[in-house]
Order: structure tokens, then C-alpha cells, then sequence
């Protein structure tokens, strides 16, 4: 049988995809439309940004009403705060303007990461000169499970939205056709 693919041989099409599904998502945050109603204005935001300013959240992840244990969920207590409500789970950030810069770095290196993983599997099973075909295939099913597939956690558990995590699917599976297509395109 003959040798595998080593990834470090892979660099180029690892990068190239990158950078491609760096600017391809750039385009469809920026140029496209069909993201801006992805977060929704909360009622009278003036009131509650005046109500929660005072308790000086930390940046992080909450849910209210929230039980401290599986036994405290079945109080009278918890219970009567669930049903009247609200309920709800909620990110908190540092407050100032964001970090555009210190995300984009992020999402490039999480592309780099899911490109790797994609380029890993691809040399571990596919050698030199094999069909573009079959390079799409195996590195496009990876990438899209590396861009799309953990999202529908955030709507099983979180309650996200299950439009807004259909179109991250969608924007997933075009981040794994652009990585498919490079590494078709670059492979050995």
C-alpha cells in the first residue's frame, strides 16, 4: 500500500483554505443579508440596560431562573420562578466597544485548526495523486462537520434558534465546499 500523506506536507492547501474561507465568510457576514436578524432588540433595551447595569455582571454565560442542583430544580421555590418567569439564557461581555480585531484572529486560526483536522484525516487516508473527487469528498465531510455539525448543540440545549442555526449550517457547508475544493485542487 503506499504511504499515507504526511499533514506538514499539507500546509498549502491547510492555509490556502483559510484564507478562502476567511474571505468567503467575510462576505456573507458583510454583503449578504440573511444573518441581521440573527439577534433580535430586546424590549425597552434603556430600562434593562439601566436595571442589570447596577449589579455589575461578569463577563460569562447565565441562565435565570437557575438551580443550583438537580434536587433544587424540583422545589416549590425554583419551580414557582420558572413558570412566572422570564427564563432565560444570557452571554455577558466586557462592557466597551468589541475586539473585532482580537475575533477575526480567532476565526482564522479556528479555520486553520478545522482545515488541519480536515487535511489529517485526508492523509491518513488517502495517498499522493488520489482523484479530486475523492479528496472533495473526504476533506468536505470533515470540514463540515469541523464548521457546522456542534452548532445544533446551542439549539438542543440553549434554546438558540433554530433558524439562525440552519443558516450557520448553511455558511458551514459553504466554508466545507471551498476547503473540499482547495484540497482537491492542491492535493499531492
Amino acid at each position: 500500500m503506499p504511504a499515507a500523506v504526511p499533514v506538514f506536507s499539507l500546509w498549502l492547501p491547510i492555509l490556502v483554505s483559510a484564507v478562502l474561507v476567511f474571505v468567503v465568510s467575510s462576505v456573507i457576514h458583510m454583503a449578504l443579508t440573511y444573518h441581521r436578524n440573527d439577534l433580535r432588540q430586546i424590549p425597552d433595551e434603556a430600562g434593562l440596560l439601566d436595571a442589570l447595569g447596577k449589579f455589575s455582571i461578569p463577563p460569562g454565560d447565565y441562565m435565570v431562573p437557575r438551580a443550583g442542583s438537580m434536587e433544587a430544580m424540583k422545589t416549590p421555590e425554583f419551580l414557582a420562578k420558572l413558570n412566572k418567569g422570564p427564563v432565560f439564557l444570557a452571554t455577558f461581555l466586557k462592557p466597551g466597544p468589541f475586539n473585532m480585531g482580537k475575533s477575526l484572529g480567532q476565526w482564522f486560526l479556528y479555520c486553520v485548526v478545522v482545515n488541519l483536522i480536515a487535511g489529517y484525516v485526508a492523509g491518513i487516508t488517502l495517498v499522493p495523486g488520489t482523484a479530486y473527487m475523492t479528496v472533495f469528498r473526504v476533506t468536505g465531510t470533515v470540514a463540515f462537520a469541523g464548521y457546522a455539525l456542534a452548532l445544533w448543540q446551542d439549539s438542543i440545549w440553549h434554546a438558540r434558534s433554530r433558524s439562525t442555526t440552519m443558516k450557520s449550517t448553511f455558511d458551514g457547508l459553504a466554508y466545507a465546499l471551498v476547503t473540499a475544493g482547495t484540497f482537491g485542487w492542491l492535493w499531492p
